[in-house]
């Protein structure tokens, strides 16, 4: 299944790419049409801009040495083709054709799309890695590239995961985390379609839909409108394990739009304006009803709460453009600094007050938002990346009993929030119905997300243990003299 939605991935995206060239050229099987390597050369010179030689024929010698023309180029732009060889592009074999396929879809479009956020998101420059080193020590220059390529190659990943996080969290409830589940419901499209274009979708009606209905909707809306090639189907994303690269190349086609998007100087100073006497006013509203519901039950809190968000919600549509600007701090005038610091500064605010009140939960629903926030904690972070093996055993180790522990209580407090009688001695509701729903789904998705954390903190932990054994080797290829000291080492060991 993982390889047709490549396949059809792929092609879809090869062909919207193709489109610009002329005459324009359209792929029918990948498999077949790759073999002849005139695809591969056209479609590098449409990405790059560069003109390559061919051979016009179409003979075995031909085909194979226009492959080799293709491999040669990528090559020279420092891309690593692990065992992807010229007999196995002819003979058309999947894996290594959609291997090849995606390294040129991650190099050409996500890496150069994802260059222009490193100073938003503080992440290396991929300028670094072609910089040249003039001292004695140049001939080293090659590893330490390759080394920096490979860290900016995940840093690449996780930047369109932050701009994809950054435009559905202007949406509230749309959570993104990752490139698979995180899309599945069709929200995550709609949001960021929401945030490139306000007034396109109604995400409170999307709520209510089906996950194929929304994704429908989300693909019908982004090749009508915004004019973003259609590359994937409902039934590609609605599936419980999608493919993570065909998602990726899909959502850097919304950023692609977002790059694009024309805007005056004037214009935006005047909506930074409008979205900074907002701002202002939502911090005082937010200030007063502090202060008027101090004494309030925790049901009335959160009901206040609850409409606040609301009216906030519907009002911030308005400013999304504005408030979402994709340029670094650097480039930022002085009035958008301000704006974005008035931003945060509300955005924080409204966290604390959540927090307050997730604190105030009556018993024994507390202590189950407490798990349920540490819980996620450990599922949204980032597995640490530590040079030394030793401690990155440790620190993995130290992690998988953490989560463990953490889940051994999942199923006690599964029960206790699914038996909570929500009604005090008056019969009044003491939580929001709203609330504990939101709890049990968030119950769901530690559930289906449980198995591939787990998976991750041990592919860490065999990854350092690997890193030290091999370490070891190393160490123990070296002549350490006498019987007796390399006796004492392996006991040592």
């Amino acid at each position: 299944q993982r390889e047709f939605t490549q396949k059809k991935t792929f092609t879809s995206w090869i062909n919207s790419i193709l489109a610009k060239r002329t005459p324009p050229y359209v792929v029918s099987d990948l498999y077949t049409d790759i073999q002849q390597g005139h695809l591969l050369l056209d479609l590098l010179e449409v990405l790059s801009g560069q003109h390559l030689s061919r051979e016009k024929g179409f003979n075995t010698f031909q085909c194979r040495s226009n492959i080799e023309n293709a491999l040669t180029f990528l090559k020279s732009r420092s891309l690593k083709l692990i065992n992807i060889h010229v007999a196995d592009i002819i003979e058309g074999k999947p894996s290594i054709v959609l291997g090849l396929i995606w390294t040129i879809i991650f190099h050409f479009h996500i890496e150069e799309l994802a260059r222009t956020l490193s100073c938003t998101y503080n992440q290396p420059s991929l300028d670094c890695s072609s910089a040249v080193d003039s001292s004695p020590k140049a001939s080293r220059s090659a590893k330490k590239s390759a080394k920096i390529k490979e860290r900016w190659k995940m840093s690449a990943t996780k930047a369109l995961l932050l701009w994809a996080k950054e435009q559905c969290s202007l949406h509230g409830s749309v959570s993104v985390t990752d490139f698979k589940s995180s899309w599945r419901s069709g929200l995550a499209f709609l949001a960021i379609i929401q945030t490139l274009r306000p007034g396109l979708v109604d995400l409170e009606k999307a709520k209510a839909r089906s996950n194929k209905e929304n994704l429908k909707e989300a693909f019908r809306i982004a090749e009508l409108e915004l004019n973003i090639p259609r590359l994937l189907e409902p039934e590609d994303v609605d599936t419980v394990n999608p493919d993570e690269k065909s998602i990726m190349t899909y959502v850097a086609q919304f950023l692609q739009y977002s790059k694009n998007l024309p805007e005056s100087e004037e214009d935006m100073q005047e909506k930074v304006r409008e979205a900074m006497g907002w701002l202002a006013a939502q911090e005082k509203k937010l200030a007063k009803l502090l202060v008027e519901t101090e004494n309030e039950t925790y049901y009335q809190k959160c009901k206040e709460m609850m409409s606040f968000m609301e009216t906030f919600n519907q009002e911030k549509t308005l400013f999304l453009p504005v408030l979402s600007s994709k340029k670094g701090e650097a480039e930022l005038s002085e009035g958008q600094q301000q704006m974005r610091k008035e931003w945060d500064k509300v955005i924080s605010q409204i966290n604390e007050w959540k927090a307050k009140l997730d604190q105030m939960l009556p018993s024994p629903l507390d202590s189950i938002e407490a798990w349920l926030q540490e819980v996620e904690r450990l599922q949204a972070e980032d597995l640490p990346d530590l040079q030394d093996p030793f401690k990155a055993m440790s620190v993995f180790r130290e992690i998988i009993v953490m989560f463990k522990g953490l889940m051994d209580c999942f199923d006690s407090h599964l029960d206790t929030l699914q038996s909570f009688k929500n009604e005090d001695e008056k019969n009044m509701p003491l939580v929001l119905p709203e609330k504990l729903e939101e709890m049990k789904r968030r119950f769901s998705n530690i559930h289906s997300t449980n198995p591939s954390t787990f998976l991750e903190y041990h592919y860490g932990l065999c990854s350092a243990i690997a890193n030290e054994v091999k370490l070891k080797l190393n160490i123990w290829d070296m002549k350490y003299g006498a019987k007796e000291s390399v006796e004492s080492l392996l006991e040592n060991w």
